[in-house]
Parts: structure tokens; C-alpha cells; sequence
């Protein structure tokens, strides 16, 4: 039972630890005197993705690789379907130009890279399949590719929406102290629990990792663009989401994969393909409609999908 409890208490203290690591750290870069862009880009941007991250740190480390690829791919799926689905149905949600066609194409490109990556078997004939470090190193070379161009982009729009709050060094400091015992804490349970419960109910990790884990590690995504979209602010519900997921496959999983080869399963292809769906989904819904609109009744859509999807995975096992 301490195992649930912990499990259940590691995802708040998670979304908790990354808050006060966000804050603590852009308020002493402003105070060190780093550009505001630069802060946006490599502080904040990271912030939300920190869930995900130290969860799948820790099962590379410990060997639970199911988990670290069902937390990527359950949450760009949990992402795109459930959390773009909720807030277009909140507010209709106006599409950027360079969203529409570079970066909801950079995270189908990202998707379809990690399925060719994972496929040794199939592509190569090879008798095992993994997503091996040079793979992991590769994803990284993409992701400084993809920093590169919102580097370019930001400076462009300018830095006023990036708003941080300046508190004390002290303060900072312990935050930023308070924000790292969180996140490991709260990662651990996390996976701690996830195996737990995997063994307790008799299903595969990779079922664990797709639904509860990545939905857990979505919440900082979903509260952002569901206030967003509450706020008619359709650029950060819709930007958060996409670069979330650039970020989840081409950081996070990279990073995974440099700490540990990941096995992959050719049954997890099927999890791959709703991610390419979904990124290709939101792309031609840019089109159909009201165009670089995502609408309400294509909210509605996306959140079906996201629950016959769901059905499924727990139908299967």
C-alpha cells in the first residue's frame, strides 16, 4: 500500500518540483544577467518536459525500458488527442503560420524517425530490436537542430510574453535545492509504483507507461494550454503542445537511450503510429474547415479518439 500511496504522491510532488526548479533558476539567470530569450528557451522550456524526463531517467537506470517508451509515446498521444482535443473544445484555437508548417511537420518527423530507429528487426533483419545510444545520439543532434530554430524564431517574435518573477538569491537557491529533491523523489515512486502496479493487475509495463505514467506527466501541458485556451491565448495551448512533443522524443528519449539501450516490441509499433496519426491529424485538420483553426468540432474529434484509443490499449492488455 505504501508503494500506491507513494506512487499516487510522487506526481504532485513531481509537477511541484519542477515549478519551484523553473522559478528558482530563471529568476537567478535574470539576476546573473542572461537574456530573457535564452531563459525562455532552455529554463522554462524545459520545465514542463522535467516530468517526463527524470521519470524516464530513472527507468533507463533501472532497466524498466517498457516504461520509458510507453511514457514518450503515451504522452505525445495523451498530448495531441486528449489535451489539444480539451482545449479546442474550451476556445477554437488560431494556428501560427510557422506551427502549421514547420513545427507540427518537425514532430510527425520526429515520430517517424523513432519508428525507423526502433525497427532493427524489420529493417534490417535483425534478430533483436532497440533503440540503441547511437540512435540516442542522433535524436540529440535533432534536438540542437531544433533549439537552433526557435532560437531564431524567439528572437524574432520578441521577448514579451516570457514573463519571470524575481525573488532572492536565497529564495532562489532553495528552490531550486527544493525543486531537484522533488523531482528525484516524486521519479522514483513514480517507477517504483508503475512496476508495482504492472505486476499487481497482470498487464505489461508498456500498458502502465502509456496511460498512467504519461498522463500523470502531462499534467503541467494539460493545465497550460486548458488556461490558455480559457484565456484565448491559441498560441501557447497549441506551441506548448507541439514543442512538448519535439521535445519528449528528440531530448528525452535520447537521453534515455545514451543511459541505456531500449529494447523496443514490435507489438509498441501499433503506439508509434497513433503518434505519426496524430501529428498528421492535427496537420490536416490546419486544412479542413476554418483553415489553421483547430475547431470545437474537431476538438470533439481528437477526444473521441483519445478514448477509443484508451479503450483499446486496456481491452488488449
Amino acid at each position: 500500500m505504501l508503494t500506491y500511496l507513494l506512487f499516487v504522491v510522487g506526481f504532485g510532488i513531481l509537477i511541484k518540483g519542477a515549478d519551484w526548479l523553473v522559478d528558482g533558476a530563471s529568476s537567478l539567470a535574470k539576476r546573473l544577467k542572461i537574456p530573457v530569450i535564452v531563459i525562455g528557451l532552455t529554463i522554462v522550456a524545459f520545465g514542463t518536459s522535467a516530468p517526463e524526463l527524470i521519470v524516464n531517467i530513472f527507468a533507463s537506470a533501472q532497466g524498466r525500458t517498457e516504461i520509458a517508451i510507453g511514457n514518450i509515446l503515451g504522452s505525445n498521444i495523451f498530448n495531441i488527442f486528449l489535451i489539444l482535443g480539451i482545449s479546442a473544445i474550451i476556445f477554437p484555437l488560431a494556428v501560427k503560420k510557422n506551427t502549421v508548417w514547420k513545427e507540427i511537420p518537425l514532430s510527425l518527423l520526429a515520430a517517424v524517425a523513432l519508428g525507423l530507429m526502433a525497427n532493427d528487426v524489420l529493417l534490417d533483419g535483425a534478430t533483436t530490436s532497440a533503440i540503441t545510444r547511437i540512435d540516442g545520439l542522433m535524436l540529440l543532434a535533432f534536438f540542437i537542430i531544433f533549439l537552433w530554430y526557435i532560437y531564431g524564431i524567439s528572437k524574432c517574435e520578441g521577448e514579451e510574453e516570457i514573463k519571470i518573477k524575481e525573488i532572492g538569491v536565497p529564495k532562489s537557491l532553495l528552490f531550486i535545492g527544493l525543486g531537484l529533491v522533488c523531482l528525484i523523489f516524486g521519479g522514483k515512486w513514480i517507477v517504483d509504483g508503475a512496476v508495482q502496479l504492472a505486476t499487481a493487475l497482470g498487464v505489461s509495463e508498456s500498458l502502465i507507461g502509456l496511460t498512467i505514467v504519461a498522463a500523470g506527466t502531462s499534467l503541467p501541458e494539460l493545465a497550460t494550454s486548458a488556461v490558455a485556451a480559457y484565456k484565448h491565448n491559441a498560441d501557447i495551448a497549441v506551441g506548448n503542445i507541439v514543442g512538448s512533443n519535439i521535445f519528449n522524443i528528440f531530448l528525452i528519449l535520447g537521453v534515455s537511450s545514451i543511459i541505456r539501450p531500449l529494447p523496443f516490441r514490435e507489438t509498441s509499433n501499433i503506439d508509434i503510429l497513433m503518434t505519426v496519426a496524430a501529428s498528421l491529424a492535427l496537420f490536416a485538420f490546419m486544412f479542413i474547415g476554418k483553415k489553421k483553426f483547430l475547431e470545437r468540432w474537431q476538438g470533439v474529434f481528437f477526444v473521441l479518439v483519445f478514448i477509443s484509443y484508451i479503450t483499446f490499449l486496456i481491452i488488449k492488455g
